[in-house]
């Protein structure tokens, strides 16, 4: 092949990159609409995020611990036994 060829099979693969890497990063987006915080259900170390006592995701020092969540589909968080949609005092 010569470089003239190659150039065309180059910028196409490029813009192939391009085009499947941006629509697998807008797919967590859209899936983030569809998801809720369930409080009060998470293991210790496995909330999503930081809580009223801790700084940072994967901190919550016991399980179910009240202010410390994990998402969940939308829906689904009240049918888990102890979850709840606002923190836990």
């Amino acid at each position: 092949m010569t470089v003239t060829t190659l150039r065309p099979l180059s910028l196409a693969a490029v813009a192939l990159s391009a085009a499947l890497g941006s629509a697998a990063l807008s797919a967590p987006a859209s899936a983030a609409g569809e998801m809720e915080k369930c409080f009060g259900i998470s293991a210790a170390g496995k909330n999503d995020c930081a809580t009223a006592t801790s700084s940072c995701a994967g901190t919550s020092k016991v399980d179910r611990q009240g202010d410390a969540f994990v998402a969940v589909p939308k829906g689904t968080c009240t049918k888990i036994s102890g979850g709840s949609l606002e923190p836990k005092k």
